[in-house]
């Protein structure tokens, strides 16, 4: 099997009719072949475009395994869903994830925001030719989204930089597909200041690149449907969930404990299909495939 061209990437053709479609598209945050098939599951049933997210923790812990097992069910599935490496952290790592062959990703987040502005240019603009060449869609994040998340090498400790439209325009440059911009955002606990968005930031960032690139939403999974909408509204086409999935999956485990493991992971997949389509729902895109 060949990829298909840039121009007939899975991930972009995806997001394009979203944006056009005024919906945004669930990235679901998998771990495990059990939220891999909720995903497919969800999509199917709730006839919508979805998309499968992996850290490069996967290619870490099993090479390329998990990686062609999550391909394989993306691609084979009755609607369009996609495979996407996130936050994939060294040019190493990035340029090991783009060579998995044509039944691996179909787009990766180059994110390089834990290096200095110039630096992190630099090395996107690279990354960005590295993936194209090999008809992979690539993904950015000007500035930095604060916090840390499972799976994703330890950035916690460094301090959250709010995108501007300027530096947007930067990343652009780099010939970047997708744009995940730094709104006040977070990536895992909100803490006690709780959930502080700026949507004027992020609707002049929409206004700057909108039309260029999709922009993609981190740091999702306290919200709710009015602040989803919000987002949309500033231009966002793709909505990363992470706990809002897996946290059903933990809460069978620990309810279903000493009982055969083919139920639970049974279970906790259906219960992971169910807050799936929930989010599909919110976020406009079931019924749309």
């Amino acid at each position: 099997m060949t990829r298909p061209p840039l121009a007939q990437n899975r991930t972009m053709a995806i997001l394009n009719v979203a944006k056009a479609g005024g919906y945004a598209v669930p990235g679901m945050c998998c771990y495990n072949i059990e939220s891999i098939v909720a995903t497919v599951r969800a999509a199917e049933a709730a006839r919508s475009p979805a998309m499968v997210l992996l850290f490069p923790w996967a290619m870490q812990y099993a090479g390329d395994a998990l990686v062609r097992a999550a391909a394989e069910a993306a691609h084979s599935a009755s609607v369009p869903v996609s495979l996407h490496l996130d936050h994939c952290q060294t040019p190493e790592l990035v340029r090991r994830a783009a060579d998995v062959g044509p039944d691996g990703f179909d787009s990766i987040m180059c994110d390089m925001s834990h290096y200095e502005k110039e630096e992190n240019l630099r090395l996107t603009a690279e990354l960005v030719r590295y993936c194209h060449e090999r008809g992979i869609a690539a993904e950015a994040e000007p500035g930095r989204i604060e916090g840390g998340e499972d799976g994703v090498a330890e950035t916690a400790d460094l301090e959250g930089l709010l995108t501007t439209p300027e530096e947007a325009e930067e990343f652009v440059a780099t010939g970047i597909d997708m744009l995940a911009p730094a709104f006040g955002n977070v990536h895992g606990e909100y803490g006690p200041r709780g959930i502080q968005l700026e949507y004027e930031r992020l609707q002049a960032i929409n206004e700057r690149v909108g039309e260029r690139v999709r922009l993609v939403l981190h740091g999702a999974d306290p919200f709710d449907e009015e602040i989803f909408r919000r987002c949309m509204a500033g231009g966002v086409t793709k909505v990363n969930i992470n706990k809002g999935m897996n946290k059903h999956y933990a809460r069978v485990q620990e309810e279903m404990k000493g009982k055969p493991l083919t139920s639970i992971i049974e279970a906790g997949t259906d219960e992971m299909q169910k807050a799936i389509e929930q989010y599909m729902h919110w976020l406009g895109s079931a019924g749309k495939a």
